[in-house]
């Protein structure tokens, strides 16, 4: 999360227009829904209509649009054209989930379309693509807003194309929020280590995930599906409660999470898990010393698999866990993100 400071610096070089900080930051503006580099020659925004990003995914993922103008993923002296034709390509089609085939029929590479966005962006054209997506799908029904302007400020020229996308993440289409449905409410929570989806009821935390993992729609769609419920943007006390604690965390100062917690999962998945938590902050163990320690020394393999399908991210710290030879193994939010974590929390253990 940027400092007060931080801030103010940053809209001072975006009132500039300063050069020198292109790169450095990404600037949402609230009341237009798109965001820009710090040199885009539009009109400038009141600072309290800005929010600032370190990163275009984590502009892309708080529902907000590239300006036309300055073009921030495809500006022509910064990327290729390969780059330019995939931006746009996005944002006529926002909803489209890229295949092999895709690629073929613009006559493009989907390996060289991944190398490229990694090189430039720090993601792939798929988590691009995905990013805009969730961003959307995240976009709230604000405060009353009707359906149409939603629709209108996610980029959707089609009724239907809006709807179906909102629909696929979050249950229900936007009108259909009613009695018949349970409900769980979502937000996207600002980190160090980029944005995190956060979903709970009135009670407790049901997920807790990096907004890159792979497969995150997926997982979203199982939850509401299993407990019924359709998902809306909006905060909760659980939500809440695990921001405060998020920011504690990555500061330093706390290394045991109180947020209620409520896991999804089969009784042999929710041992593993309850295992995890027992795991010392700062210490890691193997996939082999968590099958020992649930009393099922042959099934490390299971014991992998349910760490894999764990939804509540670093609460239940399953970046603690190694491969047998040491190597960091596996993890849904990334390995550089495993690294980081393990890390993170190795460097305050010795404090």
């Amino acid at each position: 999360m940027l400092s007060e400071k931080t801030k103010n610096e940053f809209y001072k070089a975006l009132l500039n227009k300063d050069p020198e900080y292109e790169g450095l930051f990404y600037v949402g503006v609230k009341t237009t829904g798109i965001f820009c580099r710090p040199t885009c020659p539009a009109r400038k925004p009141k600072l309290e209509n800005c929010e600032f990003y370190r990163a275009a995914k984590e502009a892309l993922i708080a529902s907000f649009r590239p300006c036309l103008r300055c073009r921030p993923l495809s500006h022509p002296n910064q990327v290729s054209d390969l780059v330019c034709k995939l931006v746009d390509a996005v944002e006529k089609n926002p909803e489209k989930r890229w295949k092999d085939a895709d690629f073929r029929a613009i006559s493009t590479d989907s390996t060289t379309a991944r190398r490229q966005f990694k090189k430039r962006f720090g993601m792939t054209f798929v988590e691009y693509a995905r990013s805009r997506r969730i961003g959307i799908a995240m976009k709230q029904i604000r405060e009353g807003a009707m359906v149409i302007d939603a629709q209108l400020d996610s980029g959707y020229e089609s009724n239907s194309g809006f709807v179906d996308a909102f629909s696929k993440i979050m249950g229900a289409p936007p009108t259909k929020f009613d009695k018949h449905y349970g409900v769980l409410k979502c937000a996207c929570l600002d980190t160090k280590l980029g944005p995190m989806i956060a979903i709970s009821d009135e009670n407790a935390l049901y997920l807790l995930e990096f907004a890159s993992r792979r497969g995150l729609e997926r997982e979203i769609e199982r939850l509401r599906i299993r407990t019924k419920s359709t998902i809306i943007p909006e905060t909760t006390d659980p939500i809440r409660s695990i921001e405060a604690e998020l920011k504690a965390y990555f500061d330093g100062s706390l290394r045991e999470f109180k947020t209620p917690i409520h896991m999804l999962g089969s009784p042999f998945q929710q041992l593993a898990w309850k295992e995890l938590m027992r795991i010392p902050y700062g210490t890691t163990r193997s996939y082999l010393e968590e099958a020992i320690a649930i009393g099922k020394p042959k099934a490390f393999r299971a014991v992998a698999n349910a760490n894999g399908a764990n939804q509540l991210a670093i609460i239940i710290p399953c970046h603690r866990i190694i491969n047998n030879d040491g190597r960091l193994g596996g993890y849904g939010g990334g390995i550089a993100h495993k690294k980081w974590l393990i890390d993170h929390e190795k460097s305050f253990i010795s404090l």
